[in-house]
């Protein structure tokens, strides 16, 4: 496993793996690596004949400096996770690498960019879409690896790769949850133990909404409300939103019909954030 920190090198190599005829899997990441990345890495390692695992804090889809300061980093345990997944390489660069002075290009995918995560933390998706870009640029993978747990930033990229002609595959892999249900993520280290236990009604709600659904409920007001009542049970949690769209278009929907929707929320425990969703979808 090399770990590379220039854009440069690591184009450079890209290159040299396609002039080989060999399929290269990307697995963007921000660090702070959990079960749930390594999930999208096993699926990777299956299914490309080179891995890259990139490892980078994105300032510019922070708009609150104190999530930025407060985000987990720890690059050398990260590498060391990464040694037992047959990982061939690691991009870390530094943010002046990516982000050099005069950098003054951005990329925005309207639509689905907006509402959801995207009104609650304005900025964010032009920031996820202007690395996603940079990497797909200097990568050219045949393969990206996203987690479900972030469908709208899912959506995002999806839109991204049509639109700008990228030729990747977005692969999305389930959500990974730990026992208690609380999806995984690396802002549950910044929980409590206490508070991550009671995160845990963040998918009894969903899950009881999917429940009704599947018993034949299609009223998209009644399943939110099934779900904000059991997540207010919790009297730490603090619902930000927690809306019905169109899986696709992340359009707001009132019935379900044939297309699939997201049940998503995003819910406070003290000053942390955590995002979570499920599939609304006939058939299930």
């Amino acid at each position: 496993m090399e770990i590379i920190n220039r854009r440069q090198r690591m184009a450079s190599i890209a290159r040299k793996i396609r002039r080989e005829n060999k399929t290269v899997a990307l697995v963007p990441t921000m660090g702070a690596l959990h079960d749930g990345h390594f999930a999208l890495i096993r699926e990777a390692r299956q299914s490309a004949d080179v891995v890259i695992v990139s490892i980078f804090v994105n300032p510019a889809q922070f708009n609150d400096k104190n999530d930025l300061e407060s985000y987990p980093r720890d690059l050398m345990a990260d590498t060391a996770a990464l040694a037992g997944f047959d990982v061939d390489y690691v991009f870390a660069p530094e943010t002046a690498e990516i982000y050099p002075d005069g950098f003054s290009t951005y990329v925005y995918v309207e639509g689905v960019s907006e509402g959801l995560e995207g009104s609650a933390r304005p900025g964010h998706f032009r920031g996820v879409a202007t690395i996603v870009t940079i990497l797909f640029n200097a990568i050219r993978p045949d393969l990206a690896f996203f987690g479900q747990k972030d469908a709208q930033q899912v959506a995002v990229v999806k839109r991204l790769t049509l639109d700008l002609g990228f030729e990747t595959e977005i692969v999305v892999v389930p959500t990974v949850r730990e026992k208690s249900g609380l999806a995984l993520s690396s802002r549950n280290s910044l929980l409590t133990d206490e508070q991550r236990l009671k995160a845990a009604v963040i998918y009894r709600g969903l899950s009881a909404a999917q429940a009704e659904f599947r018993k034949g409920n299609r009223k998209a007001s009644e399943l939110i409300e099934i779900a904000r009542r059991i997540i207010e049970s919790e009297p730490e949690a603090r619902i930000d939103y927690i809306a019905a769209t169109d899986a696709e278009t992340l359009e707001p929907v009132e019935s379900i019909g044939d297309r699939p929707v997201l049940l998503s929320t995003a819910v406070y425990f003290g000053r942390v954030r955590l995002i979570d969703n499920v599939i609304l979808e006939n058939g299930q």
